[in-house]
């Protein structure tokens, strides 16, 4: 006996089962010696690219068309991120043992949905600004500054926690938890958020009964879709969060169909109801196209909401 005692090949050779000096292929190595103990289906890989690369196009077309730049960026980028993430997953199933491809998928898919938050968050101050500001609870500019900030801090948490952690086959702590870290503060983040969403949906929706007035099919859409986004975006980062807690080690990361079900769905669904709640649904083109003055647009007109019908 060579005294060694860390894991060998089907030759009873020592090897490297991860990491940048992985020396592990299927060949020699079984696949229970892999992180998610699975080789990730094809099909259901490239099926999301595909469907990702068809939101990028639709986003891409949208934010031309109602020229919303910096949601278009936010969609475009979330989806590129996701199509890369995916991309690193059919390499795994190549060689599940991939460090590099390993690397890419956890940490492009566990950070893309950051990119719609950010959208969804500078989309949410506009409109409070369009509609009405004075029934928010916090100024529109304060949107940016504390959820822009934390969407920020969860990305860097989470991509160098998933950097970290995938590099030692998630037996580093730091790793593990600086990941777990970000995603439950994306959680906290959207938390917050949606208490404020809600509770100003609640107030206008009270201000436009009272006024006598009706909120416009256009309108309805809009909150609709994007609170069903939100939602969606929120119930997957607590599941990646419970998926997490045990490590790499856990029952959940190796379950691939929870995985499929509550990662990539919910992500899917989530994007294309950001495409049905487009902010040029209700906010159009900029003012100087439109025939809009800018005064009436920062002043929340809303008279504007007998026109969305």
């Amino acid at each position: 006996m060579d005294g060694y005692t860390g894991p060998r090949d089907i030759y009873g050779n020592p090897v490297e089962i991860f990491g940048p000096s992985a020396n592990c292929t299927l060949d020699i190595c079984p696949i229970e010696y892999s992180v998610y103990e699975y080789q990730p289906t094809l099909s259901a890989n490239y099926a999301f690219i595909a469907i990702f690369g068809v939101a990028l196009l639709v986003h891409a077309y949208l934010g031309f068309r109602w020229k919303s730049w910096w949601y278009m960026g936010c969609m475009v980028v979330g989806c590129a991120v996701e199509m890369a993430g995916y991309g690193g997953r059919i390499m795994l199933h190549d060689n599940p043992f991939n460090f590099g491809a390993f690397l890419t998928q956890i940490v492009c898919i566990t950070t893309a949905p950051v990119f719609y938050c950010a959208g969804i968050y500078v989309t949410i101050a506009k409109a409070v600004v369009y509609f009405d500001q004075s029934i928010s609870r916090i100024h529109p500019k304060l949107y940016y500054w504390i959820f822009i900030v934390c969407d920020v801090v969860s990305l860097t948490l989470q991509g160098s926690g998933g950097a970290l952690s995938s590099v030692s086959d998630g037996s580093s702590s730091i790793g593990v938890d600086l990941a777990l870290a970000g995603l439950g503060f994306q959680v906290a983040t959207l938390f917050f958020f949606c208490v404020l969403f809600c509770d100003y949906l609640f107030r206008y929706s009270r201000q436009t009964r009272a006024e006598g007035k009706t909120i416009g099919g256009r309108v309805k859409v809009f909150f609709s879709f994007l609170s069903l986004a939100i939602a969606l975006i929120l119930a997957r980062c607590a599941f990646r969060v419970k998926e997490l807690e045990d490590g790499y080690e856990g029952e959940l990361i190796h379950d691939e169909t929870l995985f499929i079900a509550l990662e990539g769905v919910l992500v899917v669904l989530a994007v294309f109801a950001l495409c049905l709640g487009h902010p040029g649904v209700v906010f159009g083109r900029p003012e100087s196209e439109s025939g809009v003055a800018k005064s009436e647009y920062e002043s929340g007109y809303s008279g504007r909401l007998e026109s969305q019908h």
